[in-house]
């Protein structure tokens, strides 16, 4: 699947979540908490945390793995990292993975400007050959079925080592996982990337102050 196409593809998500948010109204206290946590440190509450508070268990869950994931993720340069998980969830089609990512690369002091030329990152000057070779990889992955090679792990372990090489797997891996999930749910971008006031997941149903 090209880059382009993927691209086009996120134009054709619904704008309308499948299953509705839940509001702090209808919230057990601890979800509030969290609400109020993520509303802290993003500006506002991510629509795919709202929607998945349905299963508070759940939700507890990934809230663990996500904090362990991201303070074991310490290998690979955080360029090469996010620039894989950032194709991969254009590849999907995950509207609201690409915009939330997109903050994430710009609070890490990022170049933001060389995402206009993703769809050529293996010609691109602007890339380097460690960042071209994490993106074909998450290329590869996240084609179905996929097409990774023996010599495309084999050169990535060069480049990485054998931890960067899992660590890279696992990051795709787990963005494949996030993409298709709230793709799934109707879940689009929310106005993450452009460091402007964020959609509020929901229209009613009180505040999380």
């Amino acid at each position: 699947m090209s880059h382009s196409r993927a691209g086009g593809h996120l134009k054709d998500m619904t704008t309308r979540t499948r299953l509705e948010p839940l509001s702090p109204d209808k919230a057990s206290p601890m979800i509030r908490l969290m609400y109020r946590w993520a509303k802290r440190r993003f500006g506002e509450v991510p629509e795919p945390l709202a929607i998945y508070a349905h299963h508070p268990r759940l939700v507890v869950a990934n809230s663990v793995h996500e904090g362990l994931l991201q303070g074991g993720s310490k290998v690979l340069p955080v360029s090469v990292r996010e620039l894989a998980v950032y194709w991969t969830a254009r590849t999907v089609g995950c509207s609201w993975c690409v915009d939330f990512g997109a903050m994430l690369m710009r609070l890490e002091g990022l170049d933001m400007d060389r995402l206009e030329h993703i769809d050529d990152y293996a010609a691109s000057p602007l890339y380097t050959d460690d960042e071209r070779a994490a993106i074909a990889y998450a290329d590869a992955m996240t084609t179905d079925p996929h097409t990774v090679t023996d010599e495309q792990v084999a050169d990535l372990r060069r480049r990485f080592g054998a931890a960067g090489l899992v660590e890279l797997t696992y990051q795709i891996g787990v963005e494949n996982m996030r993409a298709r999930m709230n793709a799934a749910l109707g879940i689009t971008e929310q106005g993450f990337g452009s460091g402007e006031t964020c959609r509020v997941p929901w229209t009613d149903g009180g505040s999380t102050a």
